[in-house]
């Protein structure tokens, strides 16, 4: 695809941040996970008696609950002191935890002694790998329509914007670029750096930091973001806190400053803009971090705000309206 003509930015240019929360805002398990969770136990030959989806809801509830109490956004402050390894042990703990309820309970009493079926590590890594990806997630019907639609505006002559930076701000591991790829985004490298560098935290993600850094350089006098879905992914476990800590607004804003900076200037404005399902988590903490904020209704059986849409393409009619 060749690249569209470059624009001539005007001196007192204005950026648009847009960010989306991920779960449930952009993507949705394509099954119930404790569905996911007992198929693939059962291909790893464990009873379909024993352990069924059911059983695992609950197992699942009350262990991802102790876990986030043991080790809150999955272990950082352990991790940065050496004492924990990050997300990939945060799941392989929380899995293993959910079947060992499953398996060493009966009619609801606990059995006595050892668990006779055995959580393989064979198991522990299918269902990693199966939540990294588009095995276990699917993108919602509006998702695809609005990122090209969003695209257009990116290069469109006749707007309020004369850039967009587009990101996503989650509460999560950083799985999130990686499932976002699968689903048919393309994702830009810019993380969170916070305390320490995403690169240097443990994690799921690889990347190779050389060929990052250089093609980096190479795009600082380019118009980069043309094609790009989304230039950041922001987690909660790199950037260092969860929402609706205002911190990691403060992360996204500054990470979006150097995916800007090809073409910012001291006279540039940014104008800065979140969207999620969850109207504590997203809309009022991007409020209280003095950003704008919309509530987007995934669930059609709630109330919602003024603020509020029910699909992310009237989103994009009320962007293209902005001032």
């Amino acid at each position: 695809m060749s690249a569209p003509t470059t624009r001539l930015i005007p001196a007192h240019s204005r950026t648009l941040l847009l960010t989306f929360d991920a779960f449930g805002t952009l993507f949705y398990p394509r099954l119930p996970i404790p569905e996911q969770y007992a198929a693939t136990a059962h291909q790893f030959g464990l009873s379909r008696t024993t352990v069924t989806p059911n059983k695992l809801e609950t197992a699942f509830r009350d262990t991802y609950r102790a876990q986030m109490r043991q080790y809150p956004n999955y272990g950082r402050a352990d991790v940065l002191r050496g004492q924990y390894g990050g997300p990939r042990q945060w799941w392989e703990e929380v899995i293993r935890g959910s079947f060992r309820r499953v398996l060493s309970t009966e009619n609801g009493e606990t059995r006595p002694g050892t668990p006779k079926e055995h959580v393989s590590d064979a198991m522990v890594e299918a269902l990693l790998d199966r939540f990294a990806g588009a095995e276990g997630y699917a993108l919602y019907d509006d998702v695809l329509p609005f990122f090209r639609r969003m695209r257009r505006l990116k290069s469109a002559h006749k707007w309020s914007f004369d850039r967009i930076v587009v990101g996503v701000v989650s509460n999560s591991d950083d799985r999130v670029p990686a499932v976002l790829k699968s689903l048919g985004l393309t994702v830009g490298d810019m993380r969170a750096d916070q305390d320490k560098s995403s690169m240097d935290l443990p994690g799921f993600e690889e990347r190779n930091i050389k060929q990052d850094t250089a093609s980096a350089h190479n795009k600082d006098h380019e118009d980069c973001n043309y094609e790009l879905d989304i230039d950041m992914v922001i987690t909660s476990y790199e950037a260092g806190q969860e929402k609706p800590h205002r911190l990691i607004f403060d992360v996204a804003r500054r990470q979006a400053l150097k995916v800007a900076r090809p073409w910012l200037t001291s006279r540039t404005k940014f104008r800065s803009v979140h969207v999620g399902d969850d109207h504590k988590k997203d809309c009022q903490a991007a409020r209280d971090a003095g950003w704008e904020s919309y509530l987007l209704i995934r669930d059609h059986t709630e109330d919602y705000e003024p603020k509020a849409f029910l699909n992310l393409l009237k989103l994009a009619d009320k962007l293209e309206r902005f001032p």
